[in-house]
């Protein structure tokens, strides 16, 4: 019989018997995930199954998308949240510590071979760390809280390669744009994408690492694996089995060679829309926002202020940094670079969600044109139908918030000269 791959191998260990795609196991949880969005009907669907969480220690609430509250109504909704996790024993992670994937990552709450549950479709995130993340819907997350388990269809797998080191300009972000062109928005529809790193493409750090696997949901996947190597090895506990076999049975393989990408942008209303920049070169911007759980880290405030450092953001521009976590925003602090950022004129946001789905921080109004570091593009996604947005690398929005149209850094210092 053929191998298995690294999602077969993960839910094989928590099934504690080989599984393999196509079959239906139920398998323990070591991680469950809620955003205080969610929260309000996953605490009903407690109240109705009568069960309080079987690990509550397993279990955290993270207040992040709506943070913080916009409207009374959000705000007692909030206010419930904390007291149903004060009530259950669960962690809370309360406004200004930041958006969920990132802190769970920064906590360790998400480990190699761990399968973690969110209400959030962006819980793929946690495959950066080799772990089988996967967002939820409620009445699912509820399941898995009184319980300690959940059940799914064993996935089928996609065997991403990527190849070689990112030339200099380009960034993960690019690479994931890539990659969900090549793959289509339904190309990997609940399939696990198994990401390998070769070639010099094993350097890239935790931070891109979690990029590509957020961004694998939006190919339709339902976990985004990256294959542990380089500083993951370094900062984790890798388990000896959390590896596929060389005959695991793929259902695609797709290879890129990161060497030849070119800064890429997602233009609407689609993310799998994907073109050079060059292609949209000299688009109007009103709005440039850095952030969410695809690039709000550390590294792409720096890639940020290493662009505007001396400029000034245009004129009619906002410029939007939300940090994705309290602990970037320290560490952003502590190096200068919110100095830099403030003085280019930057408006810094509290550590959250932000704008990023529309309901506060930031709406779009009609018309209006935004270049996000963000994963989604759709349609009323940030506001107003009509408004477009354009997912592009910290380093193309920040060019573009210094120019007033999209453009790339290199432009800029060609005007410069």
């Amino acid at each position: 019989m053929n191998g298995l791959t690294l999602a077969e191998k993960i839910l094989s260990q928590r099934a504690r018997r080989e599984v393999r795609a196509g079959e239906l196991v139920v398998v323990e949880v070591d991680q469950v995930m809620v955003v205080d969005s969610i929260a309000p009907t996953v605490i009903q669907r407690l109240a109705e199954l009568g069960h309080p969480p079987k690990h509550p220690e397993r279990v955290s609430l993270v207040i992040d998308h709506v943070a913080p509250a916009a409207n009374v109504t959000v705000a007692e909704a909030q206010q419930k949240a904390r007291a149903w996790a004060r009530a259950a024993g669960v962690r809370v992670f309360d406004v200004g510590r930041g958006i969920c994937h990132q802190v769970l990552v920064e906590e360790g709450l998400a480990q190699p071979g761990w399968i973690v549950l969110g209400s959030d479709s962006h819980s793929t995130t946690y495959g950066a760390v080799g772990a089988f993340g996967t967002g939820m819907g409620a009445t699912d997350i509820a399941l898995a809280i009184a319980s300690g388990q959940t059940w799914l269809r064993v996935p089928e797998s996609i065997k991403l390669t990527l190849r070689g080191p990112l030339p200099p300009g380009v960034s993960a972000k690019d690479a994931a744009l890539e990659m969900v062109r090549r793959l289509t928005a339904e190309g990997a529809t609940y399939m696990a994408v198994e990401i390998h790193l070769t070639d010099g493409a094993e350097a890239l750090g935790r931070g891109a690492r979690m990029t590509l696997a957020n961004l694998t949901v939006e190919a339709g996947a339902k976990a985004g694996i990256v294959v542990p190597s380089g500083e993951i090895l370094e900062q984790y506990a890798v388990p000896e089995w959390l590896y596929p076999d060389p005959d695991a049975v793929y259902a695609r393989e797709v290879e890129i060679d990161l060497s030849t990408l070119t800064p890429r942008v997602s233009v609407p209303f689609f993310v799998d829309n994907v073109h050079e920049v060059q292609a949209v070169q000299g688009k109007k911007v009103d709005v440039v926002f850095v952030g969410t759980c695809t690039n709000g880290r550390l590294e792409d405030l720096h890639a940020v202020a290493e662009v505007l450092r001396g400029r000034r953001v245009a004129p009619g521009v906002r410029m939007l940094v939300i940090p994705a976590s309290s602990q970037v925003l320290e560490e952003a602090a502590k190096d200068g670079t919110l100095l830099t950022l403030i003085q280019a004129g930057a408006t810094i946001g509290t550590p959250g969600c932000g704008p990023c789905m529309g309901r506060h921080l930031g709406v779009l109004a009609p018309g209006e044109v935004c270049v996000s570091t963000s994963n989604r593009n759709f349609k009323g996604r940030m506001g107003a139908p009509d408004a477009e947005i354009y997912l592009a690398s910290p380093r193309v929005a920040a060019a573009s918030a210094v120019a007033g149209y999209i453009t790339l850094p290199e432009a800029l210092e060609a005007n410069d000269a």
